[in-house]
C-alpha cells in the first residue's frame, strides 16, 4: 500500500471513531429524556398507546391550535400533542417534583423541561397530585375506579391524600360498568363557573370542596359506597352532595 493510501485509510479511520464519540452522548440524553419522562429525539410523540386507543399509525384528530382529541372512554377533550413545545407555561400551572425531577402539571397536561422552554411529556408513575384533571373520566377496571385524562391513568393514594399516577391497568381496553353500590362520580354535578374561573381554578376549587365535604359527610364518592358502613351509603352520600354543593355555590359556581 502506497503513503498516500495509508493516510486515507488513517483520515477515513479517524472520522468513524470520531463519529462514534460524538454518538455516545446523544444516546445518553435520550436515556435521560425517556427517565424524565420527555419523548426522546426522533421517536413517535404518541408512543405505543396513542391517544383515544388508535393504533399507530392511524391519524388523530386535531382542532384548529394543534390539540389531539382525546377519545378513549368517549373522554371527547382536546389536548396539547406530546411533545408539543412552549415558551411559556399556563396560568395556574402547579409545580411537582418526583425523584428530584420538576414537572409542571396544568389541567391534565404535563410539561417538563425543553429546549428554549417547555415540552408536553408523560409524567412518571408514581408521581402525586393533589387535584385530578378537571374534565377526567372515571373508568372501573377489576372493580377499582380510575381516573382518565390525556392518556393518564390515576388512583385515588390515601397514604399519600392525593393521587398517584399509575401504569395502564391490566384490561384498560375493556372497562366495566360500575358496581351496583359504587357513588357517582363527583363530575356528575353539573358545575358552571358564573365568575369565568380558569380550568385550573376549577380543578382547585373542586378539590378543596370535595375534600371540606367528604370531611364533613365522612362519604368519598371515589370509593366503592362510599367507604362508609353498609346502611348508611344514601344518607351519607346526601349529606355529601350537599355539602359540596353549598362549597362551590359559595365559591361562586351555579351547581346543578
Amino acid at each position: 500500500m502506497t503513503s498516500c493510501s495509508l493516510r486515507i485509510a488513517a483520515l477515513a479511520l479517524g472520522v468513524s471513531l470520531l463519529g462514534i464519540q460524538l454518538s455516545a452522548p446523544a444516546g445518553a440524553q435520550d436515556r435521560e429524556h425517556a427517565e424524565r419522562g420527555a419523548p426522546m429525539r426522533g421517536a413517535d410523540p404518541r408512543g405505543a398507546d396513542p391517544r383515544g386507543g388508535l393504533p399507530r399509525g392511524v391519524a388523530p384528530r386535531v382542532d384548529g391550535r394543534g390539540q389531539v382529541l382525546d377519545g378513549r372512554y368517549n373522554h371527547g377533550h382536546y389536548y396539547p400533542a406530546f411533545g408539543a413545545s412552549v415558551r411559556v407555561l399556563p396560568e395556574g400551572y402547579r409545580p411537582v417534583y418526583f425523584h428530584g425531577s420538576p414537572y409542571y402539571f396544568s389541567a391534565g397536561v404535563w410539561y417538563g423541561a425543553g429546549p428554549g422552554g417547555f415540552v408536553v411529556v408523560r409524567p412518571p408513575f408514581g408521581v402525586t397530585v393533589a387535584v385530578l384533571p378537571p374534565y377526567y373520566s372515571t373508568v372501573w377496571l377489576g372493580g377499582v375506579p380510575y381516573y382518565y385524562a390525556d392518556n393518564v391513568y390515576y388512583t385515588w393514594d390515601p397514604t399519600q391524600n392525593g393521587y398517584v399516577v399509575v401504569a395502564p391497568p391490566d384490561g384498560a381496553d375493556q372497562p366495566a360498568a360500575a358496581p351496583p353500590d359504587a357513588a357517582p362520580a363527583q363530575q356528575d354535578l353539573i358545575v358552571y363557573p358564573k365568575n369565568g374561573q380558569s380550568a385550573d381554578q376549577q380543578a382547585a376549587d373542586k378539590y378543596e370542596c370535595y375534600n371540606w365535604a367528604r370531611g364533613q359527610s365522612g362519604f368519598d364518592p371515589t370509593q366503592p359506597d362510599g367507604g362508609v358502613a353498609d346502611g348508611n351509603a344514601d344518607q351519607a352520600r346526601s349529606n355529601y352532595y350537599r355539602a359540596d354543593s353549598a362549597c362551590l355555590a359559595g365559591r361562586g359556581y351555579q351547581v346543578n
